[in-house]
């Protein structure tokens, strides 16, 4: 089967041995609509927000994080296989930054898993994804700390990200955002840091 994503360039690639190669791709609003519009409509995507919005409305929301210089969403492709949707925000550009000490070098996340395919849960998956999500994030972009603010009743998302060696850090509330382009509710969130120098030891 060819892979329709390898015309696409990538901001970072990297095969992983035993698990496969993974591109980050930035996301083509039109192209890539359909996609994420199946994966945020989902349940288990309710923590995300975007339940309930047309795959129109999905494509207009990121036509608009295109037009961004702080924040930026990426697909992520194994194998040639859609597998996650990442965003990457500058914090004292976001309303996290009104909850706690931004540093030099900080960058927040935040990651949408696709749903498992046939074959179900695979152990391990998703630790070697993290790796080259983390490597991209803080060698790549050269920043010096991870922050994520996952829902604080995403009980999973917050064991996932502590198992990969991220601190947890105070619960907050991000205030809400009520914008012409963008609308965000009030969010109790679990604030949690991977610094560098954890992830990649010298």
């Amino acid at each position: 089967m060819s892979d329709p994503y390898a015309s696409r360039t990538a901001v970072h690639e990297q095969t992983l041995g035993g698990f496969g190669t993974v591109r980050v791709l930035p996301v083509d609003a039109a192209a890539d609509a359909a996609v994420i519009h199946r994966w945020v409509s989902e349940e288990r995507a309710a923590f995300w927000g975007m339940n309930g919005l047309t795959r129109d409305r999905v494509a207009d929301l990121y036509a608009h994080l295109d037009t961004l210089d702080t924040h930026h969403a990426f697909l992520v492709v194994k194998d040639g296989e859609p597998v996650a949707l990442l965003q990457t925000y500058e914090p004292g550009a976001d309303r996290v930054g009104e909850c706690y000490d931004v540093e030099p070098g900080d960058i927040g996340l935040h990651l949408l898993l696709a749903p498992a395919g046939a074959e179900g849960a695979r152990p391990g998956w998703t630790a070697a994804l993290a790796s080259a999500l983390t490597a991209y994030v803080l060698l790549g972009l050269d920043r010096t700390r991870i922050v994520v603010d996952p829902d604080v009743g995403n009980d999973k998302a917050i064991a996932r990200f502590l198992r990969q060696g991220f601190t947890a850090g105070p619960a907050v509330v991000l205030p809400e955002i009520d914008l012409p382009d963008v609308y965000l509710p009030e969010k109790k969130a679990q604030l949690a840091f991977l610094r560098r120098e954890v992830a990649f030891p010298a």
